[in-house]
């Protein structure tokens, strides 16, 4: 592993220090957060090196806070031409990808798909996992498959094996999507996988290089420690990466001294920059994707938005976790987590009638302040 000279230790201990407050408008902004963007479904998708997509809600709610003149059927529209994907890649979680991404950065998180099929390696006693690849690409590509399908297809193969153990094997080796109808708004269907690559009719390229992940990393969520990349992405050993690019990055402090990388020609707008109310989805890459949370969630409000299996919806006033929401019955309950000023009732309350306005523009919604969380 490359270490840092004594010149580059000297430059992180003398950096310039950016608050908290200057980190979450500099995050917030290269979210598309402070102001709501032109750019397209894709282009955003892109520019944020895809969105979190555990659920098929997320990503819709995820962009219609974020971009000016969103319609669920911009992002639908691509899933549905293939324009766009949803597979495992950061954080062995499933994420929204352009199609292009999905073809790099699945090879580049490759060795975490391999750490984590060791974890399985109790139920895949005698199990060729290059032989098991090969036989679920076969599977999976003569038509997509469930998880159920293809458990019981290759229990057949691997009768003494684990059958949810090789199904996972699967999914690790193999990067798989998760075909349409799935993932389309206002659609329902089982997940059913085939191979990237068989979906979208391209072969397999390259991995993108760390040092080019890094770069877009910094642009969609920097200012950032090696840590932070390290978490948003689930990669590890990223230090030699941002040491090769150090010459051509800022480098600068938080408030705690921990060194931070950032694009010089990045956007790092002044702290006091206003930052309206937005309504996200629940797991948004926002709250998830540094080592240091509290750029965007104060250390009062940490682990509250979710609840034992139950994971909340957030919102964010003046740029930081102030509460969280959710459509229950006939309404959008709002639960701030404390006292909230009477223009920021007014402000969160218009954000949320925006929200369902763009979102369920025909389900009349009522809007209140009650119990999210029970």
């Amino acid at each position: 592993m490359t270490k840092p000279t004594k010149a580059a230790k000297a430059v992180a201990s003398t950096g310039p220090v950016l608050t908290t407050r200057a980190l979450n408008r500099a995050t917030l902004d290269r979210q598309l957060l402070l102001r709501r963007s032109p750019l397209s479904a894709l282009a955003a998708v892109e520019h944020l090196v895809g969105l979190q997509a555990q659920e098929v809600k997320p990503p819709y709610y995820a962009l219609a806070a974020r971009l000016d003149g969103f319609t669920p059927e911009d992002l639908a529209g691509p899933l549905a031409d293939r324009g766009a994907v949803r597979i495992v890649t950061l954080r062995s979680t499933i994420h929204l990808h352009t199609a292009d991404d999905s073809l790099t950065l699945r090879p580049l998180v490759q060795p975490a798909r391999d750490r984590e099929v060791r974890l399985f390696r109790k139920g895949l006693v005698g199990v060729d996992l290059d032989r098991l690849a090969a036989v679920a690409r076969e599977l999976v590509e003569d038509g997509p498959r469930t998880m159920k399908q293809l458990r019981e297809a290759l229990s057949a193969k691997w009768p003494d094996a684990d059958a949810q153990s090789l199904a996972v094997a699967a999914r690790c080796k193999l990067p798989l999507v998760q075909v349409t109808p799935r993932g389309l708004w206002g659609r329902s269907a089982q997940v059913a996988l085939t191979t990237v690559e068989h979906w979208l009719g391209r072969p397999a390229e390259e991995a993108a290089s760390p040092d080019a992940t890094v770069l877009r990393y910094l642009a969609a969520f920097g200012p950032a420690s090696v840590k932070d990349m390290q978490t948003w992405s689930g990669l590890t050993r990223m230090r030699p990466a941002f040491e090769r690019l150090r010459p051509r990055l800022l480098t600068f402090r938080d408030e705690n001294g921990v060194e931070l990388f950032d694009l010089p020609d990045a956007p790092r707008p002044d702290p006091d920059t206003p930052a309206p109310p937005r309504f996200l989805p629940e797991f948004d890459n926002l709250l998830l994707s540094h080592a240091d949370r509290t750029r965007v969630i104060p250390p009062a409000n940490r682990g509250r938005t979710w609840q034992v299996n139950t994971v909340y919806c957030p919102f964010l006033v003046d740029g930081f976790l102030t509460g969280v929401w959710r459509i229950l019955g006939d309404a959008l309950v709002i639960e701030p987590f404390g006292r909230l000023t009477k223009a920021q009732r007014g402000e969160v309350t218009e954000e949320a009638a925006r929200m369902l306005e763009v979102m369920h523009p025909e389900a009349g919604y009522d809007i209140r302040f009650g119990t999210v969380i029970p």
